[in-house]
């Protein structure tokens, strides 16, 4: 496996920890030059030519949006080559990736007990998968049990087992072999008192593994919590969470040829040309209720910009970016006035909100932000649709009051507030500083997050309240310059500007890592607010006892987002928008919400 498919990324310990850098800054404009091909071979049925051999190339366009709540250019025809491209893989190790593209790539060969559903406009919702059912849980989310499906194989033709999800789930215990993806289920199943080092480690007794995971029979699995987690279900959706069968674990190899659980197995990986997945004989349909595999062949083509993918898809020779970015601005442009033969390009654009939410933070264990009132001034003198603005409009940024995504229902009534100077100027009175204050805010050192620090300071100067724009580096921002409580302390980082987006679509899932005082940690933190407040985690503990009734739970979720933003240690700004683009010819695309994209898992050609 080479060095660029296989990069190590560093761990995510906290408990739900939410994915950080999926949304990438865009790009500087340049020239789109729409009518050059983009060459890329890659063998038979890669993306080079534009079509499959014989195949005429149909512009289809089902009209703006038609993919997010519909089924764009429906098909039931099987065959052909599904031409995907991509940036950088971080890991085809399903226990090593912490990228949503990659993970709906990840659709295609690995199965997990649950997953999530393929319909139109319930994306977000789980199904069964290798799973007969959703779980059960007799005890309001502490223990949790799942049957497997009969007559389910791996691509070798070995049934998978309970066994076999265990071992996977043990792998990202390894923290010394396995980095980079979730750890989710480390923090659910581990004993801080004598924790688990992994399978490579293992040296109980004939080696019986996580004492927490239970295989009673083949087809039988139970996991015993440390504390109650409705939400559950939803880790065990993660491709983390997948089987890997113990005679075919390479360690940190694994990544090299991973053991096909779906319907297709990478037969071929080159750092150069990219990825093919051919389809895997032992997958039977009638277990799969979620993935329809119509292509015969599916090949990636790796490690292209944002600009390369967009001219491919423009260009006819790509189907579907994976990428969960988006198009880049300059492709905007070319969308709103350009067509592909009778069809304008807008027709076959689909708008998704991401769930990425960017917002302020103020350390409420560095002055002024100790004082509530500061805190108020502050939020006051924000203007969101200015900020919205920085990030290129309504179309790539959502202006947000709410600590809760839109994707999420039932969410705190959304009030986007405009700038108040007077009210910032009053609660500085109230906080003793009436003539304002200096401080220091942190932001990574990326275009789009410099330009709304620097926007921000720009308004925030307009109240009397000084701000020095610190950039960071973005591969040290949220591991260990904002993400260690101490630092920020030292250093009197008195705002910190960060995005956030839960590692599970699901209101706890979002708020626990970012409100929960007992969520502060010393590595890699996430409340980067460090807001410890006894109403808050009162409010979390209620929720969590609630248990799997969704619609209770949302309300008491509600009540939580609603008391942490009162505290003003939080200011939500935007959340982020992206457009996809269809390829000329893509068939059955359905936006798939938890990976910002077209599901892959339903996706055809003809």
């Amino acid at each position: 496996m080479s060095s660029t498919l296989e990069r190590t990324g560093r761990r995510r310990p906290s408990w739900l920890r939410g994915t950080r850098g999926r949304i990438a800054g865009l790009a500087v404009v340049v020239v789109l030059v729409v009518a050059v091909v983009v060459a890329c071979g890659v063998g038979p049925g890669g993306l080079g030519g534009g079509r499959d051999a014989g195949d005429p190339v149909p512009v289809l366009g089902d009209g703006a949006d038609a993919g997010v709540t519909g089924v764009r250019a429906p098909s039931d025809a099987d065959g052909g080559t599904l031409r995907v491209v991509a940036g950088e893989i971080d890991s085809l190790d399903p226990q090593r990736s912490y990228s949503p593209g990659v993970w709906n790539l990840m659709r295609l060969y690995t199965r997990t007990l649950v997953t999530y559903s393929p319909v139109p406009g319930e994306t977000d919702s789980l199904v069964p998968d290798l799973a007969t059912d959703l779980g059960s849980t007799p005890d309001n989310g502490l223990t949790w049990t799942f049957t497997l499906r009969e007559g389910v194989r791996f691509e070798t033709g070995q049934p998978i087992t309970s066994r076999d999800l265990k071992y996977g789930i043990e792998r990202s215990f390894a923290s010394d072999v396995i980095v980079g993806g979730p750890t989710t289920v480390v923090d659910l199943l581990d004993d801080p008192a004598d924790p688990y080092p992994g399978p490579y480690q293992d040296e109980t007794p004939d080696r019986l593994g996580l004492a927490s995971i239970e295989t009673p029979d083949d087809r039988t699995i139970t996991f015993r919590l440390r504390s109650a987690t409705p939400d559950f279900p939803a880790v065990l959706a993660l491709p983390s969470s997948s089987p890997v069968p113990i005679g075919s674990d390479t360690r940190e190899s694994y990544g090299g040829d991973p053991v096909s659980s779906g319907p297709y197995a990478i037969t071929s990986i080159d750092p150069e040309t990219g990825i093919v997945l051919d389809r895997n004989p032992e997958w039977d349909r009638a277990t799969d209720e979620v993935r329809t595999a119509l292509p015969d062949r599916v090949v990636v083509r790796t490690r292209l910009s944002g600009l390369d993918r967009d001219q491919a898809l423009l260009a006819g020779s790509a189907d579907v970016d994976v990428a969960a970015t988006g198009v880049t601005m300059p492709t905007q442009a070319r969308l709103a006035e350009g067509a592909a033969g009778d069809v304008p390009l807008t027709d076959r654009v689909d708008e998704v909100t991401t769930g990425a939410v960017r917002l302020l933070a103020l350390p409420t264990d560095v002055a002024p932000m100790d004082d509530p009132a500061c805190r108020a001034a502050v939020a006051a003198a924000i203007d969101r649709g200015a900020v919205q603005q920085v990030l290129g409009g309504a179309d790539d940024a959502l202006a947000t009051s709410r600590l809760w995504p839109a994707g999420l229902d039932d969410g705190p009534e959304e009030t986007d507030p405009a700038a108040d100077p007077a009210a910032a100027r009053e609660a500085l009175g109230i906080c003793g500083l009436p003539d304002g204050f200096s401080t220091v805010l942190a932001v990574a050192d990326a275009s789009a997050s410099v330009a709304v620090a620097e926007e921000l300071a720009r308004q925030l100067a307009e109240v009397g309240i000084e701000v020095e724009v610190r950039a960071l580096p973005a591969a040290t921002f949220y591991a260990r310059d904002v993400g260690d409580p101490d630092n920020v302390r030292a250093q009197g980082f008195g705002m910190v500007l960060a995005s956030w987006s839960a590692v599970v679509p699901t209101p706890s899932a979002f708020l626990v890592p970012l409100v929960d005082g007992r969520a502060v940690s010393r590595v890699g933190n996430t409340n980067y607010a460090r807001l410890v407040d006894p109403a808050v985690t009162g409010l979390v503990d209620a929720a969590v006892a609630v248990g799997p009734d969704a619609g209770a739970a949302r309300g008491a979720w509600r009540e939580v987002a609603t008391a942490a933003t009162a505290t003003g240690a939080y200011v939500p700004l935007v959340e982020t928008r992206v457009q996809l683009l269809a390829g000329q010819r893509l068939r059955n695309a359905v936006v798939m919400e938890p990976y910002s994209g077209y599901d892959l898992a339903t996706a055809g050609v003809r």
